[in-house]
């Protein structure tokens, strides 16, 4: 049986030493080495919404890969794809570590430098094992095999823009058209999707942030079930708390809740964290919010040459999405395309806030009018990023719109509320 490997492997030294062993494996099919987690993931999703059987049976991950640390990688990997044997490449042989690499999925580890006779045996017993899961999940459809639910994340360019109320309205989108969605409020000082949602909530983010296994029970107990059939996952009644969220936490947490739900939203606020950050970089989409003026385009400018410095994101991977557009703005889409070198929404939704004040005032978001101008672009919108089921009879799959690809949809603009005291919500009034 040909075993197929994937290295990855960010070292070009290191590629080399690890492509010319696996070469020499006896029945190995090595494919070309990947430099950093995000072309690992990227490349894993794209072959398992293909089919299952073609994945690697074998993924070699170095300890000097990034931008994600090894062994959160490990994990990341062996929770979207429990198919495929991961094995860790390492200088560190002790006791602690390979109970970490155990503990976060791994299949085996090798020590560093590199020998011809312990690589053979990790690979062979990781292949062995890929095999036998693959025939299990063969003869169980209701077994999970898929690259996991779509993520996507929803970020303010500033405070006010209307952040919160869109991730809101696409996960209700999702949801109402049949998919299993979650809405995750990870703007954790100021988080106020339970606000727009009239929910009274006792768990929250928080509760999972020291859980160092998520389990599905232990994930159920900190889910609250809203009357709209979401799940919802909420920011903490306390916004000094949110530092207990760390990076490690919050990727732990969305690919746990990935592995449950077909579609994941996740409100980040407008202020980066470790957190939210680290959400983002593992979103199939990110939307960038924005209103049409020269504060909140700067705002966005802002926010993408971070992430692009950070390698959180690239900036033709995340989508904008044009807030209170109308024909009288002076700045259009098409400017704030040419400003920040991201992708535009081809929705944006009109500023029509009266059509907004009572659902806002009442916290009832979920409760706006169908015949809204607002909800109609922003549900648009959810079927531009694939998260709305199509028609009976064309294949439904959530996210099926893949990065790069240009977008299609309606013209609008978005609105959402002001807090007391002045300072803006991730929804912010017009």
């Amino acid at each position: 049986m040909t075993t197929r490997i994937l290295p990855a492997v960010g070292d070009a030294d290191a590629a080399r030493s690890v492509t010319t062993l696996l070469s020499q494996l006896p029945d190995a099919e090595p494919a070309a080495p990947v430099g950093d987690s995000t072309q690992l993931v990227d490349t894993l999703a794209r072959l398992a919404g293909e089919s299952v059987d073609e994945l690697p049976e074998v993924v070699l991950v170095h300890e000097r890969i990034g931008p994600v640390p090894a062994l959160e990688l490990v994990r990341e990997v062996s929770l979207r794809f429990p198919a495929v044997g991961v094995v860790l490449i390492t200088t560190d042989a002790s006791p602690g570590l390979f109970a970490a690499s155990m503990d976060a999925g791994a299949r085996g580890l090798v020590t560093l430098p590199l020998s011809y006779e312990e690589l053979a045996n990790r690979v062979q017993a990781a292949a062995q094992w890929s095999t036998g899961v693959r025939r299990h999940l063969g003869s169980r459809g209701d077994v999970f095999a898929g690259p996991g639910g779509t993520v996507v994340t929803v970020t303010g360019a500033k405070g006010g823009v209307g952040a919160t109320l869109t991730a809101v309205q696409l996960a209700l989108a999702a949801q109402a058209s049949g998919y299993t969605a979650a809405l995750v409020d990870l703007d954790l000082q100021a988080g106020d999707v339970a606000a727009y949602l009239d929910v009274q909530f006792r768990r929250s983010v928080v509760d999972l942030a020291a859980i160092a296994d998520i389990s599905p029970r232990v994930l159920s107990d900190a889910v609250f079930s809203h009357e709209t059939g979401l799940a919802l996952l909420l920011a903490p009644g306390e916004g000094e708390r949110g530092e207990e969220v760390s990076d490690r936490a919050a990727r732990q947490i969305v690919s746990a809740l990935r592995s449950r739900y077909e579609v994941v939203v996740v409100d980040c606020g407008s202020q980066m964290s470790g957190a939210n950050a680290a959400a983002i970089e593992m979103a199939d989409t990110a939307v960038l919010v924005t209103t049409p003026d020269v504060i909140a385009v700067r705002g966005a400018k802002r926010i993408v040459r971070m992430w692009d410095r950070l390698q959180i994101r690239k900036a033709e991977e995340t989508v904008t999405l044009v807030n209170r557009l109308n024909r009288n703005t002076e700045i259009q889409p098409a400017l704030v395309q040419r400003i920040t070198g991201t992708r535009m929404a081809g929705t944006a939704v009109p500023a029509n806030f009266k059509e907004l004040q009572g659902a806002v005032d009442s916290g009832r978001m979920h409760e706006l009018d169908p015949r809204s101008t607002v909800k109609q672009a922003l549900w648009a919108l959810a079927g531009e990023l694939g998260l709305v089921k199509p028609p009976p009879g064309t294949p439904a799959t959530p996210g099926t719109h893949q990065r790069g690809k240009a977008l299609r949809g309606d013209r609008g603009s978005i609105a959402g509320r002001r807090r007391k005291g002045g300072t803006t919500s991730g929804g912010g009034r017009p």
